[in-house]
């Protein structure tokens, strides 16, 4: 069974929308849209999960809908597996560059497992509904997380001014920065 479930990149892709996406039905070519991937690679991935009973089907006004097994033998672990490794640092750093331009990130509070004023320290220009909306729906967290988004020109100043917020989170060695490219600006203050 192992070995059918992880064998190709198509099928990690239709096991990641499916487990973390569980309530929900898709239909073939919304799939090759949302995965970015060939119609026929994605039919042979979506035959061979369902013949291990991972997913269901049904037709509705003519067309072909999928939906996960929540009753599969193995559903709970692989959610799990697939909840862990769409939330490592690394992949939530990329997701999140892709609402924006990001100049630095930091990571604190929930994901270094400690108490912070934030979860997120973002510098740059990002689209605030989008971020939200990972933040909240797609990582599988404890809690709403927080988050502070601040301007290049404003984290400067604050970070000159020595701004209290902003000196803590850059102090704390225990906080993660998942991305900076204003590290020979900052060094300069």
């Amino acid at each position: 069974m192992l070995k059918q479930l992880f064998t190709s990149q198509t099928r990690a892709k239709l096991l990641s929308i499916f487990l973390l996406n569980s309530d929900e039905e898709f239909f073939v070519r919304e799939l090759t849209r949302k995965l970015d991937e060939q119609i026929n690679s994605v039919r042979r991935e979506l035959d061979n999960l369902k013949k291990i009973g991972l997913l269901r089907s049904r037709v509705k006004s003519r067309k072909k809908f999928f939906v996960v097994n929540k009753n599969f033998i193995l559903f709970h672990d692989l959610k799990n597996i697939i909840v862990k490794c769409m939330n490592s640092h690394d992949t939530i750093v990329k997701r999140i560059q892709r609402f924006g331009n990001v100049d630095f990130l930091l990571m604190s509070g929930v994901f270094v497992d400690k108490l912070s004023s934030v979860d997120l320290l973002i510098v740059g220009e990002v689209d605030r509904e989008k971020l939200e909306h990972f933040l909240n729906t797609e990582l599988d967290m404890k809690r709403p997380l927080k988050f502070t988004i601040l301007s290049k020109d404003d984290f400067l100043y604050r970070l000159k001014c020595k701004d209290k917020f902003i000196r803590d989170l850059l102090e704390d060695s225990g906080n993660i920065i998942g991305l900076n490219t204003l590290d020979d600006l900052m060094t300069a203050m």
